[in-house]
């Protein structure tokens, strides 16, 4: 009897060490990684992280698209003794003029000619003047205006350092130096002194230089087809913020017809256009 329990005991141990260490079998529920759905969509496959991940190739054409647009002004400026930002691209004609960036005081133009429109005076000035370039689109403008009935008169084109800063200490001592500068440029911040801008009028408002100016039939055309031609409408209504002078219909500045096409359809500054 004893020897039996024994070996009954024996038969026992063997079954549950075997019971206990056999192998899990290929069927036994073994998770290392949850798949997708075991937290539903807040884990997402390999496949779909890569495709949100832009590629190099991708990245580079971003960086470089960036690099494009702050390089437009790289480089074509120095800070002079007196803390002055002086323009040095000062034949481009993608030059930008303004409050924060001056001509330097001896600048002319080399190729300035009198384009041949209707003027608003007789006889030679200086202001007749313009870069050639500028001067022949503006010939083209004003032919393209008068084949569809419109009569647009030059005023003021070139204007001389000397000249700009006559100008505006008159005004400034009129009105003062901060209402004078809200229309009339700081001797070097003027376009006029690059031979690429030139004032417009026409009959109905007597040929002066007013916000009415745009308001009518000729200012209205001049604002929805001066980009044809390379002109921009410089001092835009809603955008004295950001050009810091008043609004100026009659005021046409030359930039080529590649940037006055872009800057026309997508309603911006010249600053904006640069990266200023």
């Amino acid at each position: 009897m004893k020897k039996r329990s024994f070996i009954f005991a024996i038969l026992l141990c063997v079954f549950i060490s075997i019971f206990i260490f056999r192998p899990r079998s290929e069927s036994s529920p073994v998770i290392n990684n949850p798949s997708p759905d075991t937290f539903g969509d807040s884990i997402t496959t390999p496949s779909e992280d890569e495709s949100n991940i832009p590629s190099e190739s991708n990245a580079d054409e971003e960086v470089e698209e960036e690099e494009k647009e702050v390089d437009l002004l790289e480089e074509t400026s120095h800070i002079d003794d007196d803390g002055k930002v002086i323009v040095d691209n000062t034949d481009d004609i993608l030059v930008l003029v303004n409050k924060n960036r001056n001509l330097p005081s001896d600048y002319v133009p080399d190729d300035l000619v009198v384009p041949n429109v209707r003027f608003t005076f007789e006889g030679f000035d200086e202001k007749k003047q313009m870069r050639k370039e500028a001067a022949e689109a503006l010939e083209e403008l004003f032919k393209a205006a008068e084949e569809e009935g419109i009569y647009l008169f030059a005023v003021s084109g070139y204007r001389s350092y000397n000249r700009q800063k006559y100008l505006f200490d008159t005004r400034a001592a009129r009105d003062g130096f901060e209402e004078a500068n809200k229309l009339t440029a700081y001797p070097g911040q003027s376009e006029h002194q690059t031979g690429l801008a030139m004032d417009v009028s026409c009959q109905s408002v007597g040929f002066d230089l007013t916000q009415k100016f745009g308001q009518t039939v000729e200012g209205i055309w001049l604002k929805e087809n001066a980009h044809k031609f390379g002109f921009i409408i410089r001092y835009q209504e809603d955008k004295v913020d950001i050009t810091g002078y008043s609004y100026e219909p009659w005021h046409i500045r030359y930039v080529g017809k590649e940037a006055a096409k872009e800057i026309y359809e997508r309603n911006i500054t010249l600053e904006e256009y640069l990266g200023a």
